[in-house]
């Protein structure tokens, strides 16, 4: 797998999806881009032809708001065309700002109230080993989501009811709608507060190297207990003016001549 190649045109992707409504959430999609491929290209077992296919695995993406990432790594694989992702929280259609499993073919549950989805994962993963389906559920999470009560609510019922099926990851990239995470409610030391709640917790250094997300989550499948897979990211990362824009990427203005410049960028014109 060339992992840069398709990183750059899920980036391209997203861009291109956000630039024509002209706003939205860039930065928080474009920091788990990686991680999301690997997931898509390497890990899960789903089939686009079959969205509802029987013991699938899942991704419960609670930071919903990341909603342009996944819905391009969805047209890359095939669910729906690139006309869709063109139609980004308009009237009419399938791909609202925030996941909704209602209207969009592969996404697993619809989020969006931050800390709501991680515990609709652990329900998931619950019943899931009930049904003894062999299915790996997998949520990713923010780091400012961190600060919410419901995530710690839901990790020790998975702590409790020994969830190995679950892999989550928390994209940490410091910042969050209004600040930076340290200032406002600081999170850290991340890794310590989980293995404090009975979970096996992996850290990836860089958060946007693909090699080392895929050896951590194939580290994760053999944990008797439900896996955190941290991963140190930057928001907006891969395109400069969204990274330039720092906390203010949370969701932004994205002009014609910004998203030209972009892509211009990921063509390696720049």
């Amino acid at each position: 797998m060339d992992w840069i190649s398709k990183c750059t045109e899920i980036r391209r992707l997203i861009l291109k999806t956000i630039g024509t409504l002209g706003s939205g959430h860039i930065g928080g999609s474009l920091s788990i881009v990686e991680l999301l491929v690997v997931l898509y290209e390497k890990h899960m077992n789903i089939d686009p032809q079959n969205p509802n296919m029987p013991g699938k695995d899942r991704l419960v993406v609670s930071k919903g708001h990341s909603g342009p990432a996944v819905y391009s790594v969805l047209c890359s694989k095939g669910y729906f065309g690139e006309e869709w992702l063109l139609t980004l929280n308009q009237p009419g259609t399938n791909l609202p700002s925030h996941c909704d499993m209602n209207k969009t073919p592969g996404i697993d549950m619809t989020t969006g109230s931050l800390g709501q989805g991680f515990s609709c994962a652990m329900g998931i993963a619950k019943a899931s080993k009930l049904k003894n389906e062999g299915a790996t559920i997998y949520t990713i999470i923010g780091d400012g989501e961190s600060q919410e009560g419901q995530i710690w609510e839901a990790a020790m019922f998975a702590a409790q009811h020994k969830l190995d099926n679950v892999i989550a990851f928390t994209d940490y990239n410091k910042l969050q709608l209004d600040g930076k995470v340290s200032e406002i409610c600081d999170i850290a030391p991340l890794d310590e507060k989980w293995r404090a709640f009975g979970w096996s917790v992996l850290v990836v250094d860089d958060g946007h190297d693909c090699e080392a997300i895929d050896e951590a989550i194939t580290s994760a499948r053999f944990s008797p207990k439900p896996s955190m897979i941290i991963l140190n990211t930057v928001k907006g990362k891969g395109i400069s003016f969204a990274e330039a824009a720092g906390v203010s990427n949370h969701s932004m203005q994205v002009t014609p001549e910004m998203m030209a410049a972009g892509l211009a960028e990921l063509r390696g014109e720049v």
